[in-house]
Formats: C-alpha cells, sequence, structure tokens
C-alpha cells in the first residue's frame, strides 16, 4: 500500500485544489468525499470511487474493506495531509476521490406513473442546496433538479451540509427552459412558489405528475417560470415578511404533495 507523508507531494497538491477550485473539479471531473458515511453513500449511488486516503490514527485498515474495490487505490496519508485536504472540523480520518456524474435532464429515470419532482432555481448557498438534498431525500421524491445552478454539485460544502444525500437524489441541471421543455415532454404539471397570481398551496392536486418550482428568497421565480406554470401556488404568512428561505419553503411544499399521495 502505498504511503504518502508530504504535503509537498505533487498528488496531494492536485488533491488541495480539488477540494477548493469549481475549475478543477470540472476538469478531471472528480471530487473529494470526506467521512465513511458519505462515502458508503456515493457507491450506494454508484458513484465509482479512484482512490481512498485514510489516517491510520483515525481509521484503520481493516475497515477499508468495505469501501474499495480493486480497482480503488488505497494510500495512507500522514496527520498533516489529512487536516490539509478535511473540510470538517470533527475528523473521521477517511476521504476518496471520487468519478463525478454528468447530470443531465434525460439521465433522469421515472418508475412512477406520477413523478414527484422539485426544482430550484438559481440557488446559491451551498447549505440552502443540501438543506433541499436533505428535504428530498427523506421525502423519497423522484427527482431535485437544479436550474440554472450557481454552484457545482461536488462543492464540498453541499456534500458537508447535504449529509451525503447529494448521493441519494437523483439530481440534474440545467437552464430554465431547457427544464421547461423538459418537464412538459414528460406531461409533468408545474407548480410555481410565487407572490403573483397564486393560490393556496394546499388547494391544488398534487397526485398527478407534479414538478415544485422555488426560487431564491432575494429574487424569486423568473418571469419564464410564471409564464409557463399550471398554477402559482402560495404558503400564507402570517407574520410581517412576504417570503421564507428556498429550503424551508420546499420542504412544506413536498411533504403537502406526499401527504396527498399517502406518503407513498
Amino acid at each position: 500500500m502505498k504511503v504518502i507523508t508530504s504535503p509537498q507531494n505533487t498528488y496531494i497538491k492536485q488533491l488541495v485544489q480539488l477540494k477548493d477550485k469549481s475549475r478543477e473539479r470540472k476538469k478531471t471531473r472528480t471530487f473529494l468525499i470526506e467521512g465513511e458515511r458519505e462515502i458508503t453513500l456515493a457507491l450506494k449511488g454508484g458513484y465509482e470511487l479512484e482512490t481512498v486516503l485514510f489516517y491510520s490514527e483515525l481509521f484503520c485498515v481493516e475497515q477499508l474493506n468495505n469501501l474499495i474495490s480493486e480497482k480503488t487505490n488505497a494510500i495512507e496519508i500522514s496527520k498533516e495531509i489529512y487536516q490539509k485536504l478535511a473540510y470538517r472540523e470533527t475528523t473521521e480520518g477517511i476521504l476518496a476521490v471520487a468519478k463525478s456524474k454528468e447530470n443531465h435532464l434525460t439521465d433522469l429515470n421515472f418508475d412512477k406513473q406520477n413523478p414527484l419532482v422539485l426544482v430550484a432555481e438559481a440557488p446559491e448557498k451551498p447549505g440552502n442546496i443540501g438543506a433541499i438534498l436533505r428535504t428530498a431525500d427523506a421525502s423519497n421524491i423522484d427527482a431535485v433538479i437544479i436550474a440554472n445552478p450557481k454552484s457545482d454539485l461536488y462543492n464540498p460544502n453541499i456534500i458537508r451540509s447535504s449529509v451525503g444525500c447529494v448521493f441519494t437524489n437523483q439530481i440534474a441541471t440545467g437552464s430554465t427552459s431547457e427544464i421547461i421543455t423538459f418537464l412538459k415532454s414528460h406531461n409533468i404539471n408545474i407548480y410555481c412558489a410565487a407572490l403573483q397570481a397564486s393560490v393556496n398551496y394546499n388547494t391544488q392536486d398534487y397526485t398527478k405528475p407534479t414538478a415544485i418550482i422555488v426560487g431564491t428568497e432575494a429574487t424569486g421565480l423568473s418571469n419564464e417560470w410564471l409564464e409557463n406554470a399550471t398554477q402559482n401556488i402560495i404558503i400564507p404568512m402570517q407574520g410581517e415578511i412576504d417570503s421564507m428561505n428556498m429550503s424551508v419553503a420546499a420542504g412544506i411544499l413536498i411533504f403537502e404533495a406526499k401527504r396527498q399521495r399517502g406518503f407513498k
């Protein structure tokens, strides 16, 4: 088994770039995963691991058997290297380099006649995206689509805040126009969370093929969504403000749809 102890090692320097730079992740089509749970979920989600790196004082070599295959490289690293690569303050001693997926709309596969899809337009904060993915996993919806993404899905902050749910959901990205065309081609009703021309969200029937569309708290949804909506919907609020966090709104709307479907 290979051992690397110097942070100046060329490969380690490449991994630091992979952690910090979206450009590097896109160029190499690889990304870093930190933590045993997250790596396990990635494997269950069909991701291929290139390399597993571990710090033996925190993660023993015997534990690697559940995470590596014959194709996976295993490298023991020093504490200094691990601290340089690890993103979280709580340490587990295990990281992996995985191959990213393309996340095309055409890759989405709906097993049900009445899919339930969540679309988030232009979310900027990785924490919001992570929270949305956790909600999607908890509700077991059919897909999450990110319109006009501002951050790549394999940003370490998204992986961390989603607690690995970036690997448990069907996810696709695309432009607003592309996604609207895709939804219409699959005869999926479009329900936009918006203030304009809206009805109370719990008055609509979400048991048919449904996409729930949410925008950012600051700007809401673009006009293109509102013009193509089956119906605009609103969550009534009783306080002083007229908007709420994107991930919170998504959770309320998705679980109303799941309630109507008998949580199936």
